[in-house]
């Protein structure tokens, strides 16, 4: 176990961190893969179909000025904002593992409907809720960063084995706030919790992630889970198998 001093917000990666990579690539993704054509059918002509096109147009229109890797768009039927192509470009991205926001908010509208309907429930680890209560009741805050929608995390955390976790947590933050390599959007999230970077430990299986949080002066810890992928530079960041051994 590891005793941290100083530490006033603990703030959690979802995938590899709080819930198995399994429940995320294995349920999650195929999920929303396999209805992404329906959707669209069944929200037809309405404004919120229009507004899921757009943005993933106009952010393939930005990664291309930026000169960024991304699929092609191709055309349906002589149109190019048909359900084909549409489908087509979001599992592109998805191939890609592409942090889109467009694209993580689209499944988060597809993940909210499986939820409601009882089809999907949140997954997390047995050592999250016991150490997210452990860490509130002293007085910490607990906040979630992920590269999923704010609306996906929060339908996560509160459909799970262990009830609605949602309660226990002061914020959930997405790429809205910037991307999870750039150490600013740390600073930005402490501050909109009112905490200082120095006095928030970071918790993510990337390396990356956790370099930038650094970067912003945040404390950090590399989740070690199973089937979590192998980081070349883990050898620089201090383990925790169980967020139960962090102690504060």
């Amino acid at each position: 176990m590891t005793r941290w001093s100083g530490v006033s917000l603990v703030l959690l990666d979802v995938e590899g961190t709080t819930t198995p990579i399994a429940f995320v690539h294995g349920v999650l993704f195929p999920f929303a893969r396999a209805r992404l054509g329906e959707w669209l059918s069944r929200h037809a002509g309405t404004d919120l179909r229009r507004d899921v096109v757009e943005t993933l147009r106009a952010e393939r229109a930005a990664a291309c000025a930026r000169g960024e890797a991304v699929p092609e768009w191709p055309r349906s039927a002589g149109d190019d904002n048909g359900d084909e192509a549409v489908v087509a470009y979001a599992t592109g991205l998805m191939d890609r593992d592409h942090k889109s926001p467009g694209l993580k908010r689209w499944q988060g509208l597809i993940w909210e409907e499986g939820y409601r309907a009882g089809l999907l429930h949140g997954e997390v680890y047995p050592d999250v809720a016991p150490a997210v209560r452990r860490w509130r009741e002293a007085g910490r805050d607990v906040a979630i960063y992920s590269s999923g929608s704010e609306l996906a995390q929060r339908l996560l955390f509160a459909s799970t084995a262990d009830g609605d976790l949602t309660p226990l947590f002061s914020g959930f933050f997405d790429t809205a706030v910037g991307a999870k390599v750039e150490p600013n959007s740390y600073r930005t999230i402490a501050a909109a919790l009112a905490h200082e970077p120095a006095a928030t430990l970071f918790v993510s299986d990337v390396t990356r992630e956790l370099a930038a949080a650094e970067a912003a002066g945040c404390q950090t810890l590399l989740s070690i889970r199973p089937g979590n992928p192998a980081q070349v530079d883990a050898s620089r960041y201090a383990p925790v198998t169980s967020l139960t051994d962090i102690l504060l």
